[in-house]
């Protein structure tokens, strides 16, 4: 299995961001996807996840009405698209799938199976 996050970069408070994650080497139509995002010193937190069916979508308070996650399971594609950035959003962001078919969207960390190498996203204010 294999994730690729991408999409990161150095953006200004209040400008628009999508990321984007690449799954391969799973039944990704059976998959809970999720982004995480984790500072330096801090532990890796759930932002947003999304059902095999996007029936389901969760998110972290602070992001709900910025931050929208959406999937195609026909590409094989996980996004995020982030809006309204603060500088409290600088992070990098890992995108997560659970190996389980048809799990709810949950936020434990441990739930998740694979993870993609990070990509980081950069707010100035």
């Amino acid at each position: 299995v294999q994730l690729q996050a991408y999409g990161g970069g150095l953006v200004q408070a209040g400008d628009s961001l999508r990321l984007s994650c690449a799954a391969s080497g799973l039944t990704f139509s059976m998959a809970t996807m999720a982004w995480f995002r984790q500072t330096p010193g801090k532990e890796r937190e759930f932002v947003a996840g999304i059902s095999w069916g996007s029936r389901s979508r969760d998110y972290i308070d602070s992001v709900k009405g910025r931050f929208t996650i959406s999937r195609d399971n026909a590409e094989n594609m996980m996004y995020l698209q982030m809006t309204s950035l603060e500088s409290e959003d600088t992070a990098v962001y890992y995108c997560a799938a659970s190996g389980r078919p048809y799990r709810a969207v949950e936020r434990t960390i441990s739930l998740y199976d694979y993870w993609g190498q990070g990509t980081l996203v950069t707010v100035s204010s």
